[in-house]
């Protein structure tokens, strides 16, 4: 008579790996080089980015399945400022505090960029503005070019 078996090791989940979708800089989508048209799926995937600190991988994760993408310029989108608090809406349905400083422009096109989620990663990690959030941030900028209004308060702008 045998006994009960005993469990193998415990197993964690597969080894990430991309599996062909890929993050455009301009906020597009597109899996294995075929563009994802569907406005429900592209804002689902746009909420469920996520950066893995520990693997140094961004994923989609949708409920349980998460697998890893390619980003071309960066993760995350600023889809909103707010001059008068400073915050600027991501992508992801998260909201931080703008790092004026961080503020650039990118090689690509010209498209304003900043550092976000330094919780996650030190230096932060890459965002880029939609032409809104570009739009509100623009408006914010006073008169000589040279700061940002937030709040009644004028922040100097880096050499952009």
């Amino acid at each position: 008579m045998t006994g009960p078996t005993e469990p193998g090791p415990r197993r964690g989940p597969p080894p990430l790996v991309p599996f062909g979708l890929v993050l455009h800089h301009d906020g597009s989508w597109t899996h294995e080089g075929a563009p994802i048209l569907n406005r429900r799926l592209r804002e689902r995937f746009d909420r469920g980015v996520r950066y893995l600190p520990d693997e140094a991988k961004y994923v989609v994760q949708i409920g349980h399945f998460r697998g890893e993408i390619e980003v071309e310029e960066a993760g995350f989108f600023v889809r909103s400022f707010d001059p008068e608090t400073g915050r600027v809406g991501l992508s992801d349905g998260s909201e931080e505090i703008l790092d004026v400083d961080s503020l650039r422009v990118s090689e690509q096109d010209g498209a304003l960029l900043c550092q976000v989620k330094r919780d996650l990663v030190g230096d932060g990690l890459l965002a880029r503005f939609h032409h809104a959030a570009h739009a509100e941030l623009l408006n914010a900028v006073a008169g000589d070019g040279g700061s940002l209004c937030i709040g009644g308060v004028s922040r100097p702008l880096p050499a952009l």
